[in-house]
C-alpha cells in the first residue's frame, strides 16, 4: 500500500509545469483548504467554482505576493472527492517559490507526493484505477495518437467495456444458479444451462475482440521503431540529422564512427515513430566497432521497418537476417548513380526524395499501428486480466466442466478478473508503481 493512504493532511502542489509561464496553477486539497486560502487572502473562500481575484500575501509577514485567481471547489464536488482550491498565480519562478513557501508554513498543510491527488481521488471513487492509468498515459502522450488512446481510457472506456463485460457473465451466474437450485425440474435446468453457456460465449467473443487490437495498442504506447542500417560511410547518420531535422549523429568521413544506437523520436501523421541511427555493418577486427555492430544486427532484427541504405548503384542484397519489412533506399544521389531497382533515390545533403521517404515510413507506421487508438487493452496487466477472465469463460461456454457447480466457479472466477481492471479487488500490489507514474500536481 501506498504511505499516503490513510494521511488526512491537506496537500498542495504546481499543477503546471516549472519554469517562467503566463499562469502557475497551485492545487490544494483536504480538510484546511478553505483555511489556506483565507489565510493567504484575508478573506474567507469564494462562491464555489467561480473565480475571484484576490491579492496573495505571506501570512507571517504580511507581504503581497502577488494578485491572482483563486478557485474554491467544496467536497464531493471536486477532482479528489474533498474540499479543494485552486490558485492560478503569475508564472514566474519567485512567484510560484513565494506562494508554495507561503503554503508550507500553514499548519495542517504539506507538499503532496507524485499521485497523491490522484490517489485520493480514486479512494473517494472519483476515478478508478483504469482511468488512474489512462491519466497517467494522457500526461506521457507524445502524439495525438498516443493522446487520443489515453484519452478513452481515462475517461473511463476500459472501465465500462469491463464493467459491461462483467455485468453478462453475472447474467450467466445467476442463471446457473438457477439451474443448480431447480435442479429437480429437468427442463428448467438444461434450458437456462443452455442460455448461461451462450452468455459466457458472446461474454469471451468481447474480450477476444479487445485482446485483438491489444497488440496495435501497445505498439502504439511504445512507438514504431525504424531502424537505419548499412554499411559504413553510406549517409546513415546525415539521413538521421536531415529526418530529425537537428544535428544529433557526429557525421564524418573516417568509418566506424558511430558506435552506439541512436535515437530520434518524431511524429508522423500523428503517430509516435522512432528512428535509430547504427554502427555501419562490416567485418572489424576493432573490439568496441565489432560491439556496436552486433548492436546494430540486434536491433535491426526487433525493428518494425529497417531503412537499408546504399549508395546509389550498389545492388547488393542487405547482410541481414531480419524478419521486419525492409525498404532499399539509395543516398547520395546529388554524386550521379542509378538507383537500384525498387530503392527510393534520396539525398540527405540537398533534401531530394527526403519528403518521399517520410511519407513510405508514415505509411508503414499506419499500417503497423492501425487501430491502435481505439484498443482499450494498452497495458500488461489489463492485457492479463481480459485473458484471464476469457480462459474461465472459454471453459464455462466449451463445457469442459460439466457440473453446474463447476460452470458456477468458472463464470465467478471471471467476474473477479474483470473486477481488476478497475481496481476493486487485489490492487495493492500495483498501486505504488501505478500513482508514483504521475506527476506532483495529479
Amino acid at each position: 500500500m501506498i504511505a499516503f493512504g490513510n494521511d488526512r493532511h491537506t496537500i498542495f502542489a504546481p499543477a503546471s509545469g516549472l519554469g517562467r509561464a503566463a499562469v502557475s496553477v497551485v492545487r490544494i486539497s483536504g480538510p484546511a483548504s478553505a483555511a489556506a486560502i483565507e489565510a493567504l487572502t484575508g478573506w474567507p473562500a469564494p462562491a464555489a467554482r467561480r473565480a475571484s481575484l484576490r491579492t496573495l500575501r505571506d501570512p507571517q509577514t504580511g507581504e503581497a505576493l502577488d494578485r491572482g485567481l483563486v478557485l474554491w471547489f467544496p467536497g464531493p464536488h471536486s477532482y479528489t472527492g474533498e474540499d479543494a482550491a485552486e490558485l492560478q498565480v503569475t508564472g514566474g519562478r519567485a512567484v510560484l517559490a513565494a506562494v508554495l513557501n507561503a503554503l508550507v508554513s500553514l499548519r495542517g498543510l504539506r507538499p503532496a507526493e507524485p499521485g497523491e491527488f490522484a490517489w485520493r481521488a480514486f479512494e473517494n471513487r472519483k476515478i478508478d484505477l483504469a482511468q488512474v492509468e489512462g491519466l497517467a498515459e494522457l500526461v506521457d502522450a507524445q502524439t495525438q495518437a498516443q493522446r487520443r488512446q489515453a484519452l478513452r481510457v481515462a475517461g473511463g472506456a476500459l472501465s465500462r467495456e469491463a464493467d459491461e463485460t462483467r455485468a453478462a457473465v453475472l447474467t450467466a451466474m445467476a442463471r446457473i444458479e438457477a439451474a443448480i437450485d431447480f435442479s429437480d425440474q429437468e427442463e428448467v435446468g438444461e434450458a437456462t444451462i443452455a442460455e448461461a453457456r451462450a452468455l459466457a460465449a458472446a461474454a469471451a467473443q468481447r474480450l477476444k475482440d479487445n485482446l485483438r487490437l491489444a497488440d496495435r495498442g501497445e505498439r502504439l504506447r511504445e512507438g514504431f521503431h525504424v531502424v537505419i542500417a548499412g554499411p559504413p560511410n553510406v549517409g546513415k547518420s546525415t539521413l538521421l540529422n536531415a529526418l530529425a531535422r537537428r544535428d544529433v549523429a557526429i557525421v564524418s568521413a573516417i568509418p566506424g564512427t558511430t558506435r552506439d544506437a541512436l535515437e530520434v523520436h518524431l511524429e508522423l501523421r500523428g503517430l509516435p515513430v522512432t528512428l535509430i541511427d547504427t554502427a555501419g555493418l562490416r567485418a572489424t577486427d576493432d573490439p568496441i566497432e565489432r560491439e556496436g555492430v552486433a548492436r546494430a544486427r540486434r536491433r535491426a532484427e526487433e525493428a518494425d521497418l529497417v531503412l537499408w541504405l546504399s549508395e546509389a548503384g550498389d545492388a547488393r542484397r542487405a547482410p541481414l537476417a531480419a524478419e521486419a519489412p525492409l525498404l532499399r533506399v539509395a543516398t547520395k544521389i546529388d554524386l550521379g548513380g542509378a538507383p537500384a531497382d525498387g530503392a527510393l533515390a534520396i539525398s540527405a545533403k540537398t533534401g531530394q526524395g527526403i519528403e518521399q521517404l517520410l511519407d513510405s515510413i508514415a505509411a508503414a507506421a499506419e499500417e503497423s499501428l492501425a487501430g491502435g487508438d481505439q484498443a482499450l487493452v494498452v497495458s500488461a496487466r489489463h492485457r492479463a486480466a481480459f485473458e484471464e477472465a476469457l480462459a474461465h469463460l472459454e471453459r464455462a461456454a466449451g463445457g469442459a466442466n460439466p457440473a453446474p457447480e463447476f460452470f458456477a466457479e468458472d463464470l465467478r472466477l471471471a467476474a473477479r478478473a474483470l473486477e481488476r481492471i478497475a481496481g476493486r479487488i487485489d490492487v495493492e500490489d500495483v498501486l505504488g508503481e501505478i500513482f508514483a507514474r504521475l506527476c506532483i500536481g495529479k
